[in-house]
């Protein structure tokens, strides 16, 4: 279940891209790369709240105060994580970003380690330098063009934050919460947090309303509301909590080989439908090396999962 959330969120990938470009296409030159990047992730959990609304009115209200503890929890670290990685990435190379985002997988066991005051094994450890070394092929990562700027450190943070979600789904004070409240009240978080940056930093209200009259955009917002958010945050929170969070740290870094899978075919398709030059990207080597790597070291992880705690 895991990997289908990580199938979804690779295509967040190009869709997300895609909604830049179209973005900056209807509203060009507006409130600069901080708007862009709240503006781009808003409307897809504002709409996530509506349709669960929609399809359970009266269970999601139900949410326990532990529910609504763990649900803000887990809403703020994740805007905070796709915030800080959105913007970062206007400031840094794509393959800089990959790496350092998915820092988290080797970042959770030493976390662990030092929390439970035990080595983790060295399977696990061989396990992270495999995805580590996956991860750095597939986005062709150059050690000699890595500087430490706005766009590394934003990086880096949201690895922090994306860590801190994943280790709050696995506290066992939480154990008893449903998925469902828990997935609402996220969500919830979110449209609200991302809802009054979009309007606090928004330069006019046009540049708020002129992107809901493109059905591009619309068409874009609303696969991504469907299937890179309400259907992989509700998979994430369902089925996490079942393994440990070293575990589901190195799990999770295979999302970019599904988008990088995603982005040799989807990127022409979005542009002959919304107008915008994207273009396909091309397989490689990296691909199947990287990507070869990261599966290997979920093998390795599955063959014998480290125990729950």
């Amino acid at each position: 279940m895991l990997l289908v959330a990580n199938f979804f969120w690779g295509l967040s990938f190009p869709l997300i891209k895609a909604i830049g470009l179209l973005h900056e296409k209807l509203v060009p030159g507006t409130g600069g790369t901080w708007f862009s990047s709240v503006y781009t992730v808003a409307p897809r959990f504002a709409l996530a709240v509506g349709l669960m609304l929609l399809l359970r009115p009266r269970d999601i209200w139900r949410a326990t105060p532990r529910e609504w503890h763990q649900g803000v929890i887990l809403g703020l670290f994740s805007a905070a994580g796709m915030l800080l990685q959105n913007d970062g990435l206007q400031y840094t190379a794509a393959s800089t970003s990959a790496f350092l985002t998915q820092f988290y997988a080797i970042l959770i066991p030493v976390w662990v380690a030092v929390r439970g005051r035990r080595n983790p094994g060295a399977r696990i450890w061989i396990c992270c330098a495999l995805v580590l070394a996956g991860v750095a092929i597939l986005g062709r990562f150059d050690w000699q063009a890595l500087r430490f700027g706005r766009g590394e450190f934003e990086t880096l943070l949201c690895s922090l934050f994306f860590m801190g979600q994943i280790l709050t789904l696995e506290r066992s004070d939480f154990a008893g919460n449903r998925p469902l409240p828990l997935t609402f009240v996220m969500f919830v978080t979110e449209a609200v947090v991302f809802g009054l940056m979009a309007v606090v930093m928004a330069p006019s209200p046009a540049a708020l309303l002129v992107p809901w009259t493109s059905p591009a955009w619309v068409g874009f917002t609303l696969t991504l509301t469907l299937l890179c958010t309400y259907g992989a945050y509700a998979l994430m929170n369902t089925w996490q909590p079942k393994i440990t969070a070293t575990e589901a740290g190195l799990i999770y870094c295979v999302e970019p080989i599904f988008g990088t899978l995603m982005a040799l075919f989807l990127p022409a398709l979005f542009s002959a439908w919304a107008g915008i030059d994207y273009a396909n990207e091309t397989f490689t080597w990296a691909l199947l090396l990287g990507g070869g790597l990261i599966t290997l070291a979920n093998v390795l992880l599955q063959v014998r999962p480290p125990p729950k705690p």
